[in-house]
């Protein structure tokens, strides 16, 4: 073959790669890296149209990805509007209905908790807060995220009931435009580092644009994962990383051992104090420990790496599907969508990781569709 069709054919094949074969997470090669201008132009196309500011969405989309070294494919780019339009509508700190009340009904369940009279938290939150306006003035008005996170902040930093009421954490547990963990964020950070000074702490981070976009980027693409499709990776957005991987096992185990357990990608339990307790999938795997060859202290050890890429490599997992596979005669799919149904004060109807993994994918499957119709140059 000649250098020039060797070349075309790569061409072409990398367009075929980027539009079908993407499954997220791929690393980027500056072999192959198209011009960042080139990027950002197509995320600028693949915005909606009404979208503020459409410009400064692209540069800190590409800036996190450059910086988390994932290839801004055409599938890649399509997932993270996906997930940013389905959580926030591209907006950096989104309002949430009903959020004074959620924010009441939280602090009243804490002070029943804690034996502290209703009264009491109420005389304190009457204080002047930082801003000059009482506490609980600023909860009734309340309207996004950032806004209770600034005032618990304020409340626990300032009010001796704060520290007694939140024990020093700030409830408010997800922000920004694609409502990424702010545990999270503070432990990627940790161990991979951020690429802008930091304004007063991750958690502020979490709210801003680049901050949000880049965790919510790394929580769903910076892991790898052996995923077919961008499906899995949505779930595990919504319910951890290698959710759809472990429910898959789980599955496996169910075959194999005749007991039905919850596809829920949880392989330890984490309900209660006593973690150390064996929970359902654990007492399915020890019911079937002698056929697998594996003592329950082994099984214990793999199964509390569930939360890591190399639980895929463990003896485990590994007979756990040979042996299942076996059986079925036919092979069993390493990734199912976990079965949960989505609770917390924000959720007002019946919701579960199934709906917010499908819908998820249908804005993908749109964007792609546009991407198509609107190609941009420099083979994206």
């Amino acid at each position: 073959m000649s250098p020039l069709r060797r070349a075309t054919a790569s061409v072409v094949c990398l367009g075929v790669a980027t539009l079908l074969g993407c499954t997220g997470g791929e690393r980027l090669r500056d072999q192959f890296a198209p011009r960042p201008d080139d990027v950002r132009a197509q995320i600028v196309s693949l915005l909606p149209a009404s979208t503020p500011d459409r410009a400064g969405w692209a540069v800190d989309i590409y800036a996190a990805m450059a910086a988390l070294a994932i290839a801004p494919t055409t599938p890649n780019i399509c997932a993270v509007l996906a997930v940013t339009e389905q959580e926030s509508g591209f907006r950096v700190d989104p309002a949430v209905p009903n959020l004074a009340r959620i924010a009441w009904d939280e602090i009243d369940r804490r002070a029943e908790r804690l034996g502290v009279p209703r009264f009491a938290v109420r005389a304190a939150l009457q204080l002047s807060s930082s801003t000059g306006k009482s506490y609980s003035e600023r909860i009734d008005a309340v309207r996004t995220e950032k806004e209770l996170s600034d005032i618990y902040e304020d409340f626990i930093g300032m009010v001796p009931m704060g520290k007694r009421l939140f024990a020093g954490l700030n409830p408010v547990r997800t922000g920004g435009p694609m409502q990424v963990s702010i545990a999270f964020a503070e432990l990627h950070a940790q161990e991979r580092g951020y690429p802008y000074a930091v304004n007063g702490s991750y958690r502020h981070e979490v709210f801003t644009r680049r901050g949000g976009l880049y965790f919510g980027i790394a929580h769903l693409l910076d892991y790898p994962a052996p995923y077919e499709n961008h499906l899995h990776r949505f779930a595990d957005f919504n319910a951890g990383h290698y959710a759809s991987r472990n429910a898959a096992f789980q599955s496996a185990v169910s075959i194999l051992s005749g007991i039905p357990l919850d596809l829920d990608g949880d392989l330890v339990r984490h309900d209660d104090n006593d973690e150390a307790r064996p929970g359902a999938t654990e007492l399915a795997v020890r019911s079937i420990g002698k056929r697998l060859k594996m003592s329950n202290d082994a099984i214990r050890r793999a199964l509390e790496q569930g939360t890591r890429h190399e639980f895929e490599h463990t003896s485990l997992y590994t007979r756990v599907f040979d042996l299942a596979e076996r059986l079925e005669r036919r092979p069993l799919p390493r990734a199912v969508v976990p079965n949960i149904v989505l609770r917390g004060p924000k959720i007002s109807r019946k919701l579960t990781t199934a709906w917010f993994a499908n819908r998820v994918e249908e804005r993908q499957r749109r964007c792609l569709a546009r991407a198509v119709l609107r190609p941009n140059v420099g083979g994206m």
